[in-house]
């Protein structure tokens, strides 16, 4: 059946066309009900790989409602699903039926409830069913005259409604199933009470499951600002609507940008402003009515404040104590706190948050704090997060709660409310537990980190697997070149192996062989989804967790001496002085002779006495690597190392982020120059090809501001650092030596690493810097690691079409898809940094829990208002001192040409000050648990240990007697 709707509408020619709209209508769409005969059976679900997830169940299994104890579904509105569906995705929660024209404005209204309820749906086990009432015959309305889309939505969920219960009468069954309509809307459950269909409230139907008390502290709080909960006095100002802040930010009068919370102080934060106002790319927030109630990461609109107002980035660290949630006169002493006397030249661009644009709430992992109140209900929940801030949650499970690692979720804030409200989710497990722990580093820092579905799983090849002859008719056959992998000690996803031999004419050849896994992940199947959702393989202290299954990571893909594998080679032809001559890349099959640890590899080029075909390809690679490296640094690389801590450009990713305490190998070195030697030929080879659909990574050049910390305190030392480029950054960074203090060079790298930007991918139709800081490259991308970097799997799938080695699809060569997949890779691969850290960090902890007091020497880092942050270069631990005694006199912060030092009574203290501090583990906050440091020398009064946390430190020394709490 086809219904159609004509207008006619003026062109801006100012001809009249005729428009026809068809929408089409079926009378064979199933109900979805399993004991239905009257409609055709379900098509399958789109995506569930390996057929349908069941409809509705014959006899609903759901738990037992004191208001409906008959066998019935759940039939949601659209707001019911977006503020409910941590309710919708419990196991409880079964059978619901999930109309189109809900799903159409949850996908509208937000990605990651739609995204949600998509994968509940496709859940054998819940029963969800989605009906397409929109094309129904017997379901779909036309809007009326005067009637708003919002009314003819709530009128069709509501003829869907009444549908259902006609239909389902028809079914022979002894006991009729009825559907209820869950509506949180007053007015829509007011008519459709009037129009005879049975309809509750969220709550209402949970408070009557009596068998699932648990399911009520899910109940999300919404309440919207001019309904408020409690009448308590207002503490913030009015957000702005959005129409109007999208007026003001047109105009200029508001600044559109990201809000990042401190995590050093929660009453300062920043905005960066989106778009091209370099002038004011980073705004101060302090004070908490002037965060008005924004959460890290959410989009909003700040006002500039006139500049008289404007202040600096403050030097107090200042945790939320929580005690007294609505003690706003404590709020406003701290508030003067922030109020230092600094320098003009210091002072920031500052504003105030007047509106919010989008949130980006997520759900948060933390503790309870249980309310001191007998049985009370409302407690507040802190996040383990320190720059979210505390939220306000009703549970009847407190008892049960306290000491575990729970998830919440936001619901709102009222401007009445010191804290947002929000409900509890999940119980994660107890606080302290390292799987329990590990479990909240990855939710934290948002790791896809669930087992492989089998979706996934069912496109992987079928074992026993082997090389075909259709494989090797379209690969060259490179198996009878001594080709070998050098490994860090017990990797099992080798993604790389090298060789090197002379040629005829008296050249070398050189080869570096990466394992082929665009030949198992093919484009747009669940596989490939599920690799390019993780975007790169995470590695925890004692976990891995892989980016594609274990079947190619560590097997089919992974390139293990003697078996054969197929692989992508860049073979280049080379003359003794480490010149290019040619460059080929070839589709190829490789038997790797051997699979070596650094140490390995370092002790057959070292040995007199080893001249196999292996060593010799060893020994001719190093020996091009070293020149290859000379040429580098002549270029301006960047290469910050020294004996103790290096600037670590990582192999294979290439972020200036990390350090490393012990020497490496000549052979570290060798890999990495064919590496990079890989990848700036295949960015160039894409480039070429697809000058506007390469995927290229570009690492840019710090802005000046970012070396300023470290200019300064070079200059403490009587020092100069050049920064105007990489070459004479690192130039000068040599020369920076001090005979008296040798340690200073390596705390002058430490703070370079701090200077540094991120190195981020991008597609080259959609840039035009590609320079690439670190390594003085004008164009770089990532080919040799496709084993655990979804980058590298495009660039294959690029080169591969480049060199007539496989087809294109329409994705590859879509610049705007590409630079999304880009920004997600981006993502992902800052919050594996992230997670990794924190996993050192963990396990930091535990090796200190039973070490007692340790004392040790360290660095000044940084100065603040009432604290230092030192660096204890045995442990390469981080840590800060803090001076907050009362009856003691107030630090004073100086600044002397710029330099920062701390009084602290009569002590003064400053950048590379050498101190000794007494580290211990404070597990006082279980779940904030940190290293403790205590100044030591030189000696401040008011600064020991206090008794009470020394007696605890000192008992984990004494593991035979039993502490008890």
């Amino acid at each position: 059946m086809l219904t159609s709707r004509t207008f006619v509408r003026r062109t801006r020619a100012g001809a009249v066309v005729k428009v026809v709209r068809e929408h089409y209508l079926r009378e064979d769409i199933p109900c979805g009900a399993a004991a239905c005969r009257l409609c055709p059976p379900a098509a399958p679900a789109p995506g569930t790989g390996n057929g349908n997830a069941p409809g509705l169940e014959a006899r609903p299994s759901g738990p037992a409602s004191s208001l409906c104890p008959w066998p019935h579904y759940l039939l949601p509105d659209t707001n019911l699903l977006l503020h409910q569906i941590d309710i919708l995705e419990d196991p409880v929660i079964t059978n619901v039926i999930v109309l189109q024209t809900v799903l159409q404005e949850v996908r509208n209204r937000s990605a990651p409830v739609y995204k949600r309820i998509r994968d509940v749906i496709q859940n054998p086990e819940k029963h969800f069913y989605s009906f397409t009432n929109e094309h129904h015959r017997e379901t779909y309305i036309e809007q009326k005259r005067g009637e708003t889309s919002n009314d003819r939505n709530d009128r069709a969920i509501r003829v869907a409604v009444k549908w259902y219960n006609e239909h389902l009468k028809k079914i022979e069954d002894e006991e009729k199933i009825q559907v209820i309509f869950l509506t949180n809307d007053r007015t829509n459950k007011e008519k459709a009470l009037e129009e005879g269909i049975i309809a509750y409230t969220c709550e209402e139907y949970i408070k009557s499951l009596t068998a699932n008390p648990e399911l009520v502290d899910r109940l999300a709080c919404v309440s919207d600002e001019g309904k408020e909960i409690e009448s308590g006095k207002i503490i913030f100002p009015e957000h702005i609507p959005l129409s109007k802040l999208q007026q003001g930010i047109k105009s200029g009068i508001y600044l559109q940008g990201t809000y990042r919370a401190s995590r050093e102080n929660y009453l300062e934060a920043t905005v960066w402003v989106h778009g091209d106002a370099e002038e004011n790319k980073e705004i101060i927030i302090q004070g908490l009515k002037h965060l008005n109630r924004a959460i890290h990461e959410d989009v909003v609109a700040v006002e500039l404040l006139a500049k008289h107002e404007w202040v600096a980035p403050s030097s107090v660290v200042l945790q939320d104590d929580g005690q007294n949630e609505d003690d706003i006169e404590t709020e406003e002493e701290k508030e003067n706190i922030l109020k230092t006397s600094v320098n003009k030249d210091m002072l920031k661009p500052t504003g105030k948050v007047v509106g919010i644009i989008k949130r980006n709430w997520r759900p948060y992992c933390g503790m309870l704090s249980k309310s001191q109140i007998k049985e009370a209900r409302r407690h507040l929940f802190t996040p383990a997060d320190r720059r979210i801030p505390r939220i306000r949650i009703e549970t009847r499970q407190a008892d049960a709660l306290e000491g575990q690692r729970i998830i919440v979720a936001i619901d709102g804030w009222p401007r009445n409310s010191r804290y947002p409200n929000g409900h509890f989710v999940k119980n994660l497990g107890s606080a302290g537990d390292k799987e329990t722990e590990t479990e909240v580093l990855l939710l934290e820092h948002d790791v896809p980190h669930q087992a492989f579905s089998q979706a996934v799983l069912s496109f992987l090849p079928k074992m026993p697997w082997s090389i075909t002859e259709e494989d090797m008719k379209h690969r060259e056959d490179l198996r009878h070149l001594n080709v070998c992998s050098v490994d860090p000690p017990g990797c099992t996803d080798i993604d790389d192996a090298l060789h090197c031999r002379e040629t005829e004419n008296g050249n070398i050849e050189v080869g570096v062989h990466i394992a082929d896994v665009s030949h198992f992940i093919r484009p747009g199947n669940a596989l490939d989804e599920e690799s390019v959702k993780r975007g790169t393989t995470v590695y925890l202290c004692e976990k891995r967790i892989d980016m594609v299954p274990e079947l190619l990571s560590s097997n089919l893909c992974s390139l293990r001496s003697n078996v054969d594998r197929l692989a992508f080679s860049c073979i280049w032809e080379m003359n003794h002085k480490a010149e290019i001559l040619k460059t080929r890349f070839t589709k190829s099959i490789i038997n790797s002779k051997a699979s070596l640890t650094y140490a390995e590899a370092q002790m057959r080029i070292d040995s007199a006495t080893m001249n196999d075909d292996i060593t010799t390809s060893l020994r001719g690679l190093n020996k091009l690597a070293k020149i290859l490296k000379k040429k580098r640094i002549d270029n301006g690389a960047l290469t910050l190392s020294s004996p103790e801590v290096r600037f670590h450009m990582d192999s294979e990713t290439h972020d200036p982020i990390d350090l490393q305490t012990k020497e490496l190998k000549e052979t570290n070195s060798m890999v990495e120059e064919f590496m990079l030697l890989a990848n700036i030929s295949v960015a160039q080879k894409i480039y070429d090809e697809f000058p506007e659909f390469a995927l290229l990574r570009k690492h840019p050049a710090p802005p000046p501001s970012n070396y300023e910390i470290l200019v300064k305190a070079a200059k403490s030392k009587n020092l100069e650092i050049k920064t105007d480029s990489a070459k004479a950054l690192a130039e000068s960074l040599d020369k920076a030596e001090s005979p008296t203090f040798p340690y200073l060079n390596t705390l002058l790298r430490i703070l370079t690493t701090r200077c540094m930007m991120q190195a981020v991918y991008f597609c080259s139709g959609m840039d035009n810097d590609f320079h690439h800081y670190g390594l003085a490259s004008p164009i770089y991308t990532h080919f040799t690691s496709p084993i655990r970097r979804y980058a590298d799997i495009i660039v294959h799938r690029l080169l591969a079409v480049a060199i007539g080695a496989d087809s294109t699809y329409p994705e590859l060569t879509d610049k705007h898809k590409l630079a999304e997949m880009c920004k997600n890779l981006n993502y992902r691969h800052k919050m594996a940094q992230y997670a990794q850290r924190a996993s050192v960090a963990f396990h930091t902890h535990l090796f200190f829990k039973t070490k007692g007091v340790v004392n040790e020497d360290a660095y000044i880092l940084f100065v603040r208002k009432n604290a230092i942050v030192v660096l204890i270069p045995k442990y390469g631990l981080e840590g800060t001192v803090f001076f907050e005694e009362k009856d003691k006199p107030t630090p004073k912060l100086e600044y002397n040409n710029e330099v920062p030092s701390l009084t602290v009574e009569d002590t003064t203290l400053r950048v590379f000050d050498k101190v000794k501090v007494n580290i211990m583990l404070d597990d006082s906050n279980i779940q904030h648990q940190k290293m403790r440091m205590v100044l030591v020398e030189p000696k401040i009064l008011g600064n020991d240990v206090p008794a009470s946390l020394a007696a605890e430190v000192s008992s984990k020394d004494e593991p035979e007697k039993k502490k008890k709490k």
